[in-house]
């Protein structure tokens, strides 16, 4: 039996990891019921066959709960990693001399194998080799087409097939590995709805990406890389979606230089219109914790206060001991900051500008309505999505009821910041719109007898890109007898 659920409370959105601890239906629709809007399906962990059970849960979801899910699928990316050693794993002196190299043979603590020859070509003297999450530090000495001699800066135990960071240099790799094409294609099968790319470095990385997509999901990047933030208004306009990675981006950059590049990245991913999630460690305690520190509840605040659209759970929700525990804590954070007064004006802080256009000066004007009139909610009918996205990044004061003809748009307006996307019929004239709009409302739980909506759509009906009519309506008492 359908349950229909109420819009959420809070507009920025929850974006849930599945993993280990919450992979089965019920541990799925709990988290949905605790507060998660969408959820992430990290394609590094397991095989494909184990992600269709837990694909087919979430869309299960839709049938239980009459709302559409949202599905991304992260994939791994060009994760550098060293090789083999002999006894698998040493310790590495400060100040020792140590080599990577193409050498096969398991390493020792004077050397070990190096399976990337690009970072040969691209890497100098001088430049900085960080080993697992940059717990170790070397410093290149000199290289050439087979080594690269190092000196321990900082050392410490090192064991087979750990992570290597290079923040640097940019290393010529292609941003989508053997393995990522597989999961790609593996993902647009299963239908999901958004593909996030790992390690972006510059827009170009985006291209074989979209093209392998061919319009079937929406593509996210990640930024994670130094590299990536000398190009970064180039990289979100080539993206549909944004995610602050600061996991990679706090190994590969002083810790310190994490939070101002937070607030860069969500500020032009606002100004451009691009959906943007905050992640990794937000509620990291949690993993262990049935509470959080302070200090994380503040961490994840920040971001709300800053306008991200969504901000996400990673261990927490998918390997931790508290998963349901850690979306019901993001859930009362997103709650409790946007109950602050002060909320809107911290959100409104980072200006938007409309592009001269007749769709983004409606946007303007329906989140000024809205307020003025005391409107409840803006309801907006589209069919690509593109109206959502420009009222959303106006950042209303009310909630953002959308209602479009296409199942594949409404899912992938879960990560939308505010938006309760409902799949429907379309309308064929000026009047079923305005039907539909108080139908809807009512359904929906956003509106009673009495108040107002905001209605935005486009002349003639089933054309997208068309939006260009606005209009306030009252919810009539007499006309909405059987609506309820």
């Amino acid at each position: 039996m359908t349950r229909a659920i109420s819009p959420r409370s809070r507009k920025v959105r929850v974006l849930a990891t599945l993993g280990p601890a919450s992979n089965t239906p019920e541990m799925i629709a709990a988290l949905f019921e605790a507060g998660a809007d969408a959820f992430r399906v990290n394609m590094s962990h397991g095989d494909q066959e184990s992600k269709i059970p837990m694909i087919a849960a979430i869309r299960g979801l839709e049938k239980k709960f009459g709302r559409p899910t949202t599905i991304l699928a992260d994939l791994q990316g060009p994760k550098l990693r060293v090789g083999r050693f002999a006894g698998g794993r040493v310790v590495l002196e400060n100040g020792a001399t140590f080599v990577l190299d193409r050498d096969a043979a398991p390493g020792d603590e004077t050397r070990v194998q190096l399976p990337h020859r690009e970072i040969f070509a691209a890497i100098e003297p001088g430049a900085r080799l960080l080993l697992d999450d940059g717990k170790l530090v070397l410093r290149v000495l000199e290289h050439d087409p087979d080594r690269i001699v190092t000196i321990v800066e900082v050392g410490g135990p090192l064991s087979d097939s750990k992570g290597l960071n290079v923040p640097d240099v940019v290393v010529p790799m292609a941003a989508l590995t053997a393995k990522d094409r597989s999961d790609l294609a593996f993902a647009c099968e299963q239908g999901v709805d958004w593909i996030a790319l790992s390690f972006v470095q510059r827009p170009e990385d985006l291209a074989e990406a979209r093209r392998l997509i061919g319009g079937k999901a929406a593509l996210l990047a990640k930024i994670e890389k130094p590299a990536a933030i000398e190009r970064l208004e180039e990289i979100v306009e080539m993206c549909d979606g944004v995610m602050v990675a600061r996991g990679d981006l706090g190994v590969e950059l002083p810790p310190q230089s994490v939070p101002p590049l937070q607030k860069r990245i969500v500020e032009v991913s606002r100004r451009m219109g691009r959906p943007v999630v905050v992640a990794t460690q937000m509620l990291e305690s949690m993993i262990k914790s049935p509470t959080p520190t302070r200090a994380e509840v503040s961490d994840v605040a920040t971001a709300i206060y800053d306008g991200a659209d969504a901000i996400m759970l990673s261990a927490e929700s998918a390997a931790g001991d508290w998963p349901i525990e850690s979306v019901a804590m993001m859930n009362a954070i997103g709650e409790a900051v946007e109950r602050d007064p002060m909320h809107g004006d911290r959100v409104h802080f980072t200006e938007m500008r409309p592009d001269p256009t007749t769709a983004d000066a409606l946007a303007e004007a329906a989140k000024n309505i809205a307020r003025t009139v005391s409107a409840k909610a803006i309801i907006c009918f589209t069919t690509s999505g593109s109206t959502a996205r420009r009222v959303a990044r106006e950042r209303p004061s009310v909630p953002l009821l959308v209602l479009t003809p296409k199942l594949e748009t409404a899912r992938r307006l879960g990560i939308l910041w505010g938006v309760h996307a409902a799949h429907t019929r379309d309308v064929e004239s000026f009047e079923e719109m305005v039907a539909k709009s108080k139908r809807m409302a009512l359904r929906h739980r956003i509106a009673v007898a009495g108040d107002s909506v905001v209605v935005m759509a486009g002349v003639p009906f089933r054309t997208p890109g068309s939006t260009n009519v606005l209009h306030v309506v009252r919810l009539v008492g007499d006309e909405l007898k059987g609506y309820g």
